[in-house]
């Protein structure tokens, strides 16, 4: 069974920083690719990161230089790294894997952060 569980949200002042984490089992993480998404209320999901299976990453303009993506294989975990906080980053993020052949598809329960003074 195929399981995403995120971590790390919460509420956080502007201009705060959080780390949340997504474990992974029941996949062989190395060969996916992740990801973490958003999704405001009232709005559609977006892309924030991305982490290729090299180390490669890429990222939503929104969230450059602001945010950081990171993976360890050893632990089957990825990371985001949030710093500099704005309101607008408030939202349920959700990790996401998408392996590189089959094009299967998981998703997480979702995080929520709330950036607010």
């Amino acid at each position: 069974q195929v399981q995403l569980v995120e971590s790390g949200g919460g509420l956080v002042q502007p201009g705060g920083s959080l780390r949340l984490s997504c474990v992974a089992s029941g996949i062989i993480f190395s060969t996916y690719v992740m990801a973490w998404y958003r999704q405001a209320p009232g709005k559609q999901r977006d892309m924030v990161a991305t982490v290729s299976r090299s180390g490669s990453t890429a990222y939503a303009d929104s969230v450059k230089g602001r945010f950081t993506i990171s993976r360890d294989n050893s632990k089957m975990t990825v990371y985001l790294q949030m710093n500099s906080l704005k309101p607008e980053d408030t939202a349920v993020y959700s990790c996401n894997a998408v392996s590189a052949v089959g094009s299967k598809d998981y998703w997480g329960q979702g995080t929520q952060v709330t950036v607010s003074s």
